[in-house]
Parts: structure tokens; sequence; C-alpha cells
């Protein structure tokens, strides 16, 4: 029972982030807050 519960919790913890990070994209946010112009992520 407690590892079910534990499990739900996780759950819900990761789909709550994740949503966020999806509304975060939607309005055009980064999602490092870094300076773009020195990424080299994106080269």
């Amino acid at each position: 029972m407690g590892t079910v519960f534990a499990g739900s919790v996780l759950l819900c913890v990761a789909c709550m982030a994740i949503r966020t990070l999806i509304r975060d994209k939607k309005q055009g946010k980064s999602t490092c807050g870094g300076d773009c112009s020195r990424c080299r992520g994106c080269r």
C-alpha cells in the first residue's frame, strides 16, 4: 500500500513538472535561463 502511495505521489510530481515545461515552451520562455548568444547547444 505504501509503495502505491509513494508511486502516485512521484507520478503527480513528474506530471506537474512536465506540464510546467510545456507551458513555458508555449510562452516562449527559455528552460536554461542562460545567455543564448553564448549557448553552444544550437550550434
